[in-house]
């Protein structure tokens, strides 16, 4: 951890505080993190309906909790964020993220991989300030995604993830790109105050905070004030994936796909209908939206493994 890393005074029973998410992921968990933040005196709350993190988020903030814990995959963070941003509570709330939804993504990338990791943090009280992303005035903590891998992010069915897991969004990703006609937007960007436009058809658009999408060996960096954005052109299926190996494997540079890192952006719908995106997982449409970046905003509990 680098030098720069906060630490969290030790809080009174009521300055902590868990939103649990009873149903996230395999639905297996919640008794069990009960037990857990009881011992580490958190006061446990539940969700009980989608949005209701948001609402449970905002009354913490009001009540003068120190430390916020969301439970459950990366829609709950994002809920959970939400009510933080609503309340204007985050110069005054430090997140603690627990995993235990289907891919936990956003968990992975801070450095934690599992719920006694998540309560280890928690109890270190290291945190970072990291990026926050704004889509249309909403903020996400990971990425912003249109195109096809948005269609399979929010299209892969509750029912269908409980079943088979992180298998779910393969199986939806088979269906979806069969159907799938290709993404006709307009792109405006401001790239180290140079502007960049793209515009045409797209397979997809993957603009992230925290998460990468190119050179996932590399740690992504949520603390530049910086959006990764990488546009990949309407390709065949079959081509599309052989250009994901090149970048993946081989670090090679192609043709029908290009990277920036931006500070704002602004995505124009080229056709009647609005562009679907994936915030963090969740369903959103625009036919016009504006995405930006607030710097080091957001105080969060990071793992030992966080780079």
């Amino acid at each position: 951890m680098s030098e720069d890393a906060a630490s969290i005074d030790e809080p009174t029973e009521k300055a902590r505080r868990l939103i649990l998410n009873p149903t996230s992921g395999e639905a297996d968990h919640a008794e069990r993190v009960r037990r857990l933040a009881a011992a580490r005196g958190f006061r446990t709350v539940e969700t009980e309906r989608a949005g209701h993190a948001v609402e449970l988020a905002e009354e913490a903030a009001d009540d003068g909790v120190d430390l916020l814990a969301a439970c459950g995959g990366d829609g709950t963070v994002h809920e959970v964020v939400q009510g933080l941003v609503a309340a204007d509570a985050l110069e005054d709330v430090s997140l603690c993220v627990i995993p235990a939804g289907t891919a936990n993504i956003y968990a992975s990338g801070i450095g934690i991989e599992s719920i006694d990791d998540g309560f280890a943090a928690a109890r270190r009280g290291a945190t970072r300030r990291l990026d926050l992303g704004v889509a249309g005035g909403e903020p996400f903590v990971m990425s912003a995604i249109a195109g096809l891998p948005a269609s399979v992010s929010t299209a892969a069915s509750a029912e269908l993830k409980e079943r088979v897991g992180t298998l779910a969004f393969v199986v939806e990703g088979i269906r979806t790109a069969r159907e799938f006609d290709g993404l006709e937007v307009a792109i405006g960007a401001v790239s180290d105050d140079e502007e960049y436009v793209w515009q045409g058809e797209a397979l997809c658009l993957l603009i992230g905070t925290l998460r990468r999408f190119t050179d996932e060996d590399e740690p992504s960096n949520a603390e530049d004030g910086r959006l990764e954005v990488t546009v990949v052109d309407r390709l065949p299926p079959m081509d599309a994936i052989a250009e994901t190996v090149e970048r993946r494997l081989f670090h090679q540079e192609t043709p029908h796909s290009t990277s920036i890192e931006a500070s704002e952006l602004e995505i124009v719908a080229l056709e009647d209908d609005p562009v679907q995106f994936s915030l963090d997982g969740e369903r959103r449409e625009y036919a016009t939206v504006e995405i930006g970046v607030r710097p080091r905003v957001l105080r969060v509990c990071v793992g030992d493994e966080y780079a």
